[in-house]
C-alpha cells in the first residue's frame, strides 16, 4: 500500500502529515477511525499521534460501512495548534507525542471527530457509546 504524505504550512514551519482510514469495534458496532501522524522536525522529530474516531451516527447501515469522514488541512491544523499548546515538541529527537483520550479528550474539540485510545488497545471508553453521545449533543445544539 503507498502511503501519501502531505505538507502544510504553520508560521513558516513545514508540517508533514499521514492519516490511515482504520476501524474500531465499539460493544455494539464498528466505526471508522483515522490514525493522523504529524512530524514537524523532519523525521527524526518527536512524532504526533491522534486516533480521530469519527462522530457520523444515525444511518440505517453500519457506520464503517458508510462513513467517510476523513480530516482536512483545517482539521489538522487544529490538531497540530492544540499539540504544540500541550507540550508536543517537534524538534525534540525521536519518540512520539500522543494526544491520548484519558488525558486529552475533555478538552479537545473537533467538529466530526473524538480522540481514541482503542486502536491501541482496550483502554479508553466504549466508541459506540461516546459516538452516540457525540452525536446527541450535536442534534440538540
Amino acid at each position: 500500500m503507498r502511503i501519501r504524505l502531505r505538507r502544510l504550512w504553520i508560521d513558516g514551519r513545514a508540517f508533514t502529515w499521514r492519516a490511515e482510514t482504520r476501524e474500531v469495534r465499539g460493544d455494539t458496532d464498528c466505526h471508522r477511525c483515522i490514525r493522523l501522524r504529524i512530524w514537524g522536525g523532519g523525521k527524526t522529530g518527536q512524532a504526533l499521534q491522534a486516533d480521530l474516531l469519527s462522530t457520523t451516527w444515525g444511518t440505517r447501515w453500519s457506520p464503517c460501512a458508510v462513513d467517510d469522514a476523513y480530516p482536512t488541512s483545517a482539521d489538522v491544523r487544529a490538531v497540530i495548534e492544540y499539540a504544540l499548546r500541550h507540550g508536543w515538541q517537534p524538534d525534540r529527537r525521536g519518540g512520539t507525542y500522543r494526544l491520548a483520550e484519558r488525558e486529552h479528550a475533555a478538552r479537545f474539540r473537533l467538529p466530526g471527530f473524538l480522540l481514541t485510545d482503542r486502536l491501541r488497545g482496550p483502554e479508553g471508553g466504549d466508541p459506540t457509546r461516546r459516538v452516540v453521545s457525540a452525536w446527541a449533543a450535536a442534534d440538540s445544539d
